[in-house]
């Protein structure tokens, strides 16, 4: 009698025991499972992956002028001439810009060919218009040009809006030691009004200026020239624009 209610003791706790351990061994089932099950797939027609950052694309190369050297070389005044892009018209600022020269030889990294402020009286600025199609300077815009300069002289960017409103841009290059290559964002820029005729500013700081549509692209040097040899000029070999075209009306 004993023995029977010892064997019956011993049989009611191993089921016990199995009971518990298949409870348990559910819950980890169904978590082993969720881990090795395929992540749901992204709704059709979505961009990008839940999560991830809007991808910025960099704008492509809109223009880009490296000019036109005659026959024979030797220095000269810029014309529409000198424009090797197709497409694309010269457009002169400043009561001397006519007075802006184009030299150098094609090929010569040491000269090579480029427009020269240096017989400008007055300040000097020269733009660059696609007839075709405005450009969007927006978002990560940027230009590329190769500048060379003597003295205090500058260069800087400067743009004409569709609305006809000019601007020149605050950022600026100069390298009187040799040619140097520069590059910049035109978002980072902080923008004055500029008087296309006198090639004077006005007013204060242009805020948040539409540069969705630009008309012109160019450069300008605020101070007048001295004429040849050292003292006072500057020097601009090739232009690059990026931005995308915005067609024109």
């Amino acid at each position: 009698m004993r023995v029977n209610v010892v064997i019956a003791s011993v049989v009611a706790v191993v089921g016990l025991v199995v009971s518990f351990g298949t409870r348990a061994q559910a819950p980890q089932a169904a978590a082993g499972a969720a881990r090795s099950a395929p992540a749901a797939a992204a709704p059709a027609g979505s961009a990008q992956p839940a999560g991830e950052r809007p991808r910025v694309m960099r704008p492509p190369l809109f223009l880009k002028e490296d000019w036109k050297q005659i026959p024979g070389g030797g220095e000269h005044p810029v014309t529409p001439a000198s424009i090797a892009g197709a497409g694309v018209e010269l457009k002169l600022y400043g009561a001397s810009s006519k007075e802006i020269q184009l030299t150098g030889a094609d090929g010569d990294e040491n000269n090579p060919t480029h427009v020269w402020t240096g017989l400008c009286t007055t300040p000097c600025g020269l733009a660059l218009r696609d007839k075709a199609r405005y450009v969007d300077l927006t978002g990560l815009a940027r230009i590329r040009w190769n500048v060379k300069t003597s003295g205090f002289h500058s260069v800087r960017p400067i743009v004409k809006l569709a609305d006809g409103t000019w601007l020149v841009g605050d950022h600026t290059d100069a390298s009187m030691l040799d040619w140097l290559v520069g590059e910049f964002s035109i978002a980072s820029l902080r923008w004055l009004k500029l008087d296309p005729e006198r090639l004077v500013t006005t007013g204060n700081f242009v805020d948040k200026p539409d540069l969705s549509k630009v008309d012109e692209v160019g450069f300008v040097d605020l101070i007048p020239a001295s004429g040849h040899g050292p003292g006072g000029w500057s020097d601009v070999a090739q232009i690059e624009i990026y931005g995308n075209a915005v067609k024109r009306p």
